[in-house]
């Protein structure tokens, strides 16, 4: 479990809910009163990462992987595996789509895991259930002196386009704009995370013409251009979230903001069949791949409350 888990308080808690819900926890599961003391100790850490608010910013950046055991298990804790995930060979990453519960589909009314409907008397949520039912959360914001304002343009094309041609078509999905990334300083642009796959998305602005991608460089002309390296925080996303099919879109866009400019055409082996990690797409074909991929997942109708909410930690 997560330290906000051991405590049985929501990721919203406040220092004085954490403290309240340390004293309930400490008194129970203290050796003294007949508690386990391996508990006792998990309760202790937690409180003492969840009560300093520097130490718990850290730890909802990263990811909240400390005392989570989906994280550290591998590809086996996978809770989509009795839909039949497979792996690739890639370390962690699953492609093939295997069977779904019958009439299950992307379209389907949103299913939280676990249930709101299920919890015991006195037991809080990771996130209330009007956070968890919201599809959009954070929005691009300014970084650094230069450059800001084509960074917010390209971020808000995208968002934009995800929240019109996308998350009508998915009600399970939910959009994370400007996570921290967990392999340097940098930031992930937005997340989408529905049923147990998980898309991360960089965007560009590029003027208009006709571009090649070879799976690692676009080419226009004799130009070879380099889109953001967001392969390793692909790959550590995938680590993080064993739990997940984690995928990587680069979303290019035209400056007037035509989803159908620029082309961008894939060499014959780099056409996205799910197998790599990076794909690079305009925005027209960016919409169509990733809703192909999130509705072809083995549950793709789940709202998955653990892995949203350590999402919404990693925000910046």
């Amino acid at each position: 479990m997560t330290h906000y888990q051991v405590l049985g308080v929501p990721t919203t808690a406040t220092e004085r809910e954490i403290k309240a819900a340390y004293r309930r926890a400490a008194r129970t599961s203290h050796p003294d009163h007949g508690g386990d003391p391996a508990a006792f100790r998990r309760v202790t850490a937690a409180y003492e990462v969840l009560s300093n608010s520097r130490r718990r910013a850290e730890y909802d950046r990263s990811y909240a992987t400390a005392g989570n055991p989906r994280s550290a298990a591998g590809p086996g804790t996978n809770p989509a595996a009795g839909f039949g995930s497979g792996s690739t060979g890639r370390t962690g990453f699953h492609t093939t789509t295997g069977p779904r519960s019958p009439g299950v589909s992307a379209g389907d009314p949103p299913v939280y895991v676990p249930s709101f409907d299920g919890m015991a008397p006195g037991e809080q949520p990771l996130l209330s259930p009007a956070l968890a039912s919201q599809q959009v959360h954070g929005a691009p914001r300014k970084r650094g002196l230069f450059g800001a304002q084509a960074r917010l343009q390209r971020e808000a094309l995208t968002i934009r386009l995800l929240m019109q041609q996308l998350l009508p078509h998915i009600p399970s999905a939910r959009l994370v704009n400007g996570l921290v990334s967990p392999v340097d300083n940098g930031y992930i642009d937005h997340a989408v995370l529905a049923g147990y796959r998980l898309v991360l998305i960089g965007s560009m602005l590029l003027p208009d013409g006709a571009y090649r991608w070879n799976g690692s460089t676009l080419v226009h002309g004799s130009k070879v251009l380099q889109p953001p390296a967001m392969q390793p925080a692909v790959r550590r996303m995938q680590e993080l979230f064993p739990e997940c099919n984690v995928t990587g879109w680069i979303a290019v866009h035209s400056a007037d903001g035509n989803s159908f400019r620029p082309v961008i055409d894939y060499d014959r082996s780099s056409e996205p069949d799910g197998s790599d990690l990076l794909h690079v797409a305009n925005g027209a074909r960016l919409v169509r791949e990733v809703k192909h991929f999130l509705s072809a997942g083995p549950a793709p109708n789940v709202v998955d409350l653990p892995v949203l909410s350590r999402l919404l930690g990693g925000m910046y």
